[in-house]
Formats: C-alpha cells, structure tokens, sequence
C-alpha cells in the first residue's frame, strides 16, 4: 500500500515479516491474530519479569494488541511508551487510595444499562464491551473486555426507547468498548436506528480503533457514515510515536467523508507528561487534521495508579502550549469529576484581578494588560432575539447558570437545610417559606403586584423525565 502522508509507515515486527500484505492490512486478520498471552507476546518483545508476572496473574485486566499495534513497540525498550499503555506490569495490582471501580459513577447515572444521562441534553450509548487492544488505564475495566457483561439486543432497545421518549437528547455519543469493533450491518443499525429519531441532531462516535487497528477505516466505513451526517468521531493518541502513514490514510479516508475528528488523550506518567511530548503531539495530530480536544487526568480506577500524575502537572502543560503553539492545537485538560461529576476543565489562571469597569489579564509571556469595559453596556438588549429561540429544558440542571439567570439565588449541598434545623421541628419562627424567598428571584410567591417575574417557566415532563 502506498501513501500521501507525511509520516511513514508503521515498521512491521520480524515476527510478521513473511506476512503477505493483503492479510497485514485485512482487519480481520489483525483481530483474529492479537497477541495475548506470555508466549505470544514474547515472540514480538523481550518481556521484563514484572511484565511476565502480571501476565501469568489471575484475574488480570484483558490482555489483547493487534500485531499492527505491538509492532510499533521497541521491543527492547522497557520505556517504550506504548508498551506502558498495553502491556500489563505488576504495579497496576497495587491498590492506592480513592481507586473505585466506577469511579465517574457512570453505572449510577444510567436510566437503562448501558446508557449514561449526566449531561441534559447528551447521552453516552455504550454498545460494546468489546476493543481492538486494551488500554491498561482503562476507565470501564469493569466491563470492558469482559464478553459476559456484554450488552443484549433487549437492553439496547431499551436504550432506543429511552432517546425516543426524552426529547431533550439532541447529541449521542457512541462508545464502550468501541464501537467500530462491532460488526458493519449492527454498527449500521444502531447508527440508523439513532438517526431516525427526529430531535437526535448528532451522533458521535469514540474510537481507538484508527490507533489500534487503522485498517479497519475501509472505504465501505466511510461511505456508511457518509450517509448519516452530521457524524463526529473523537480518536484516542496519546504519544507520536502512535502516529503512522496507516492512521493519516485513515484519518484521512474519514475526513473527506466530511467526518470532523478530534483527539482525546490521557496525561500518563512516564508516556506524555511532558510539555515537549505534548507539543510534538498535538503538532502531528493537526497535520492529520486532527483537533485537539481533551486532555485528561487519569481516572482513579482501579490498576490505573501508577499512571496518575499531579493536577499542576496538567495545568504545566497547557501553560506550555498556550500561546507557544496554535490555538485550534491547545486541547482543554480536563479532569472527569470523581463521583459523577462529569467533565471540569481545568487551566493556568489568566485573570490576575478584576476592579468595576476594568479586568486586569496576563499573557502566556507574563506581559499584563488591562481591559476596559464598557460603561453603557445593557445585558438585556438581546431579549427580543432571544425570545425566538426556545429554551433547552434542563430539568434540576441548570447549575450555576441558573443563579445567573436568576432562576433561583443558591445551591445547597444535599440536606443542608435538615442539618441546620440541628433536629428542631417547626415553630412559630419558621412556618412562612416566604422569608427565605429571594424577591424578584426565581418564581417567588407573593411577588409585589407588578413585579415582574423574568425567569422563564420550567419546562413541562412527561414519563421518566419527571
């Protein structure tokens, strides 16, 4: 095979070297022929005793790497960077504290299996618990890999039913496992099935599969998702070294089928925490048409601690792109919120003070600027355009927008009020709510004949949205 890109292929193991092409890039091969076990995998690598130990484990996180993945290992490198991201060591068996097994609460936040509702108006559909290889940080190891937790085709009706009865739903992220593992007449089916719910605006698709086996991004894939636009895809690399000829044609390939691709990375201990690895990175990613998007802390799920780096580890590296690199090349870092907290971005501090009219604000050079606001600014000119546009119902959602908006005046830790009623029932001091209603704020009761209420009426539920 031939290709335009500027990067060169991915060098080919001597194991494989009587390999014909036409099995090398058939997916198919590359799937039946992953490397798993101890034998297997010292045929390509000189294994380490850690890495020979926790092989050898009882009830180790799946092991699988296609050959076309393992081959871009330095076999006899024990730092390799994608060797630390496949091939399982003894310190991923060491417990450390705030490890979870679900530790986004992902399960919790499930109306159906399967289906994750954090956000109001995006859902993640989880349609496989299968991969091309298997990420040894991986945030599902609870069930990814594991082909009993599998979901059924009941369950995935389910799913459907649900999106087909909650309108607010207007963006379905696919992912699992991965969802380009499956095979192409069910992938065609669940991305069909998603596009003919009528208020389902976007489908996306997360995927390592382009990384891990880029082969299996066919012209015949590309043409399929060509049919369902508007489709998005979010890739995974994490280092360079992970970008080959085969991923640009793949990316490629994608591209043109009017796919727009971003990346989303892990920050790694020992892989890519370093400002240089990031920015070579994010460089070969845009000369893929790659966008950076996300770069995550590492989860704290279970065999993941060794890979952990600090916070201020993270907000160093966007310190050392921003303004030192493009913009559209600068991902968001991210740390997915313990707990269910979903996605916080997290970066330096810009702003250095703030004073009535003025905002004090630094560059990436240290230089300190001043901007002036503008005294006759009036927030509410918009409104008669504003009026034309429906609100999204955000049901027990609204957050901190919701205090700017007015729609209400504080947010309260779970029982907070019962805390400080310190076990007192009602009396005489406490029977009128109204005196804790914020005037003008929210719907209160009892507003001054007059008084406007601005905040618009919540939106009316129906079945499991109430």
């Amino acid at each position: 095979m031939t290709s335009a890109t500027p990067f060169p292929r991915g060098r080919r193991a001597k194991h494989y070297a009587d390999i014909p092409d036409e099995k090398w890039y058939d997916w198919r091969w590359q799937m039946s022929n992953r490397l798993n076990t101890v034998g297997e995998l010292a045929q390509v690598l000189d294994l380490s005793e850690p890495e020979r130990e926790a092989l050898a484990a009882k009830n180790l996180f799946r092991v699988d790497i296609t050959p076309y993945f393992a081959s871009l290992i330095d076999p006899a490198d024990p730092h390799d960077p994608i060797r630390q991201q496949v091939i399982p060591t003894a310190r991923e068996m060491v417990p450390f504290k705030s490890m979870m097994e679900d530790s986004l609460a992902e399960d919790r936040h499930s109306p159906v299996p399967g289906l994750v509702h954090r956000y109001p108006d995006r859902v993640l559909m989880l349609v496989t618990t299968q991969c091309a290889s298997y990420c040894r940080y991986c945030t599902r190891s609870r069930i990814v890999g594991d082909p009993t937790q599998t979901f059924s085709r009941k369950e995935f009706e389910a799913q459907i039913e649900y999106l087909e009865r909650t309108p607010q739903v207007r963006d379905v992220l696919l992912s699992g496992g991965d969802p380009l593992v499956l095979a192409p007449k069910l992938l065609e089916e669940i991305i069909s099935r998603l596009r003919a719910i009528p208020h389902i605006e976007i489908i996306r698709l997360g995927s390592r599969v382009p990384v891990f086996l880029p082969m299996r991004v066919t012209a015949e894939l590309a043409d399929m998702l060509q049919k369902y636009h508007p489709i998005w895809m979010n890739i995974h690399v994490n280092h360079p070294n992970e970008i080959s000829g085969e991923l640009a044609d793949a990316c490629d390939r994608l591209t043109r089928a009017g796919v727009p691709l971003g990346n989303q990375s892990v920050l790694l201990a020992g892989v890519n925490d370093s400002v240089h690895i990031q920015r070579k990175l994010v460089h070969d990613l845009v000369r893929m048409r790659v966008r950076p998007y996300y770069l995550y802390q590492c989860d704290l799920v279970e065999g993941a601690g060794h890979f952990r780096t600090t916070v201020a580890k993270g907000i160093e590296i966007i310190e050392g792109l921003r303004g030192h690199t493009s913009g559209y090349a600068v991902p968001h870092f991210i740390v997915d919120g313990p707990g269910g907290g979903g996605k916080i971005p997290v970066m330096p501090n810009y702003v250095v003070s703030q004073a009535p009219g003025k905002v004090i604000l630094r560059n990436y050079e240290g230089f300190i600027t001043t901007y002036t606001e503008p005294d006759d600014y009036n927030p509410h000119a918009v409104a008669p355009l504003e009026d034309k546009v429906l609100p999204r119902p955000e049901p027990g959602q609204e957050g901190v927008f919701g205090l700017l908006q007015g729609r209400d005046m504080f947010i309260k830790p779970a029982k907070f009020d019962d805390v400080h009623a310190r076990g007192g029932g009602t009396h005489r001091l406490k029977a009128d709510d109204k005196k804790w209603q914020p005037l003008g704020i929210g719907h209160a009761p009892g507003l001054i004949e007059g008084q406007a209420d601005d905040a618009p009426e919540p939106p009316q539920l129906t079945g499991t949205e109430k």
